[in-house]
């Protein structure tokens, strides 16, 4: 594996800092942890574009960007958790912003431990964005967008995505968010049910994945303890886990858990063994259809940003098999009140 100088300092100096966090771990007990402007009403458009909003909220981009960036300066935390976002919106029915819905899929089981500050920044967004503009901007638009800059403002890509997005009138289906894979999935588990999504090539995985390098899981999500780590720093982050305390969280990218980078997939090609990473990632690096990704990824972290502009922008247009129905919500956490029901069965109506 080819690791450019700066990669191998900052391999080199993440590693001193890996070594000396696990030695005061040893010392003391660590702590638990449109163009014009749309009405808010139903309305059955399939189109997304990058102007969308050229005329009706023109500062719209500037708003998010701003609001995201203040954000991020006092928790660091918040990308990730746009991520998670993000993904577990988009991947069950379409990017609607249905897990913004009280009382819905968030309660359920693959959405356990969605960040709180993140949704909240989401309806803070859409409140100033409203304010400047109207109701003419979605929930779904914004999460796609703020999920965007955040990456960006944490070392990542910059890219363009289309508009248009309605919010859904209602939460998901049950057996739509259990299509979310779990931690625990194997590579062709994790391929298949891409694949069923319309992201069928295995560089959409492998990339998406890659937004692992600023996330956190819990200590039940990794791989099993009970096989002994290779080296000192893997003993230690297996270690970390091993309090019993299943819903501890701990960084997936030990090294540089903060910035957005390919150090996600150097810490997969060094091995770190059982206990490091989670087990849907540890088979990223073996599988033949992934491991030469992993590895590219790790050497370029040019192609990783590329390719995950890509596969962020295929996973934005995401549609479920009612199509771009819905409203502009005037709070992201709950459907319109005015014949929120009517509405909702007209738009399935009109999309049949």
């Amino acid at each position: 594996m080819a690791i450019s100088s700066r990669g191998t300092v900052v391999l080199a100096t993440g590693l001193l800092v890996a070594a000396a966090v696990c030695a005061a771990a040893a010392a003391a007990p660590l702590p638990r942890s449109l163009s014009r402007p749309r009405p808010s009403a139903m309305k059955n458009d399939t189109s997304l574009s990058h102007y969308f909003y050229v005329d009706s909220c023109p500062q719209l981009e500037t708003i998010v960007r701003s609001t995201v960036d203040n954000a991020i300066r006092q928790d660091v935390r918040l990308t990730a958790g746009l991520l998670r976002i993000f993904f577990h919106d988009c991947f069950p029915q379409g990017c609607d912003a249905s897990n913004l819905l009280d009382n819905g899929e968030r309660l359920l089981a693959p959405n356990v431990g969605l960040q709180q500050g993140a949704l909240q920044l989401i309806e803070d967004i859409r409140a100033k964005v409203h304010s400047q503009c109207g109701p003419t901007v979605s929930c779904a638009d914004i999460l796609v967008l703020a999920t965007r800059d955040a990456v960006n403002l944490a070392g990542g890509p910059a890219f363009t995505v289309p508009l248009g997005r309605l919010d859904s009138f209602a939460p998901a289906s049950d057996g739509d968010v259990f299509s979310l894979p779990p931690p625990t999935a194997s590579v062709d588990t994790l391929l298949d049910a891409f694949s069923r999504k319309g992201l069928s090539d295995p560089a959409d995985l492998v990339a998406l994945s890659g937004a692992h390098t600023v996330g956190k899981a819990r200590c039940s999500s990794f791989g099993n303890d009970t096989i002994t780590p290779k080296d000192d720093i893997s003993r230690c982050l297996a270690g970390f886990c091993s309090t019993g305390d299943a819903n501890r969280l701990r960084d997936l990218d030990f090294l540089t858990p903060e910035v957005f980078d390919n150090m996600y997939y150097i810490d997969l090609t060094l091995n770190k063994g059982p206990g490091v990473m989670l087990n849907s990632d540890q088979g990223l690096a073996s599988h033949p259809r992934t491991n030469w990704l992993v590895r590219g990824f790790a050497d370029n972290h040019w192609w990783f940003f590329d390719q995950f502009s890509t596969s962020m922008v295929k996973m934005s247009q995401l549609k479920g098999p009612q199509g771009n129905v819905g409203e502009v919500r005037g709070n992201c956490f709950r459907p319109n009140t005015a014949a929120a029901g009517a509405a909702a069965g007209e738009g399935l109506a009109a999309s049949a």
